[in-house]
């Protein structure tokens, strides 16, 4: 039997399907899905769960994107949510307690920034900048206001109309007693782009602007 027209077929029909999904194409599909998954179960986590349940799935939450990390240590997405689930997580278990998870998740979005600092519209950013001014300063926690804005702008300026990056920003004007400024960026959070493949995380986005736009003009008649 001849083979040699069948190792030449083989060799031809190998090159057109490396060239239609080049190396690392299904990693890199495989690294999206994972990420997907965890923006999701976030969104799950931090809007419908409260209490031991909450604490318990982010516990588990935060196991799963540190393995997601491991296995796509080049996917500036991974770290973003890694470093957004362990900040979650410290918000929602408070006290002395959250500080290390704040620090990994410090570590986690410095990391992405490493790699990409656009990555997800500038979410590290936004992620990092709300860190430094939510942590304590000296001698708790490395948390710096200054820091914090200068972040918080960089975000903006990588996506000025997102719902993140102006509700965080408001948040941080409204903590700095800058309600006129606060008021303006968490009305931009309230009219920005729907976003159709994150509706949970949308409805408990929009709730939180609500409040505080209510805490602000609350401030402002006074």
């Amino acid at each position: 039997m001849n083979i040699k027209p069948y190792l030449v077929s083989l060799v031809v029909a190998t090159a057109f399907f490396c060239q239609l999904f080049p190396p690392g194409a299904f990693a890199a599909d495989d690294a999206e899905d994972e990420v997907r998954q965890l923006q999701k179960r976030w969104a799950e986590v931090n809007y419908q769960l409260e209490g031991k349940t909450q604490l318990t799935a982010f516990e588990e939450l935060v196991a799963q994107a540190d393995r997601v990390t491991q296995s796509n240590a080049e996917s500036a997405a991974a770290w973003i949510w890694s470093g957004i689930i362990k900040s979650s997580f410290a918000g929602a278990k408070g006290g002395f307690g959250a500080m290390k998870l704040a620090k990994a998740s410090r570590a986690d979005l410095e990391k992405a920034m490493e790699i990409d600092s656009s990555a997800l519209q500038g979410s590290a950013y936004t992620s990092l900048g709300t860190l430094y001014f939510k942590v304590p300063g000296w001698p708790v926690g490395f948390g710096d206001d200054d820091k914090a804005e200068e972040l918080l702008k960089k975000a903006l300026v990588v996506n000025p109309d997102g719902i993140d990056p102006n509700y965080f920003y408001g948040d941080y004007l409204l903590e700095q007693k800058r309600y006129a400024e606060a008021e303006q960026a968490l009305v931009r959070a309230q009219q920005a782009p729907a976003r159709p493949e994150r509706p949970l995380a949308d409805a408990g986005r929009q709730e939180e602007i609500q409040v505080a736009l209510l805490t602000v003009r609350k401030k402002l008649d006074k």
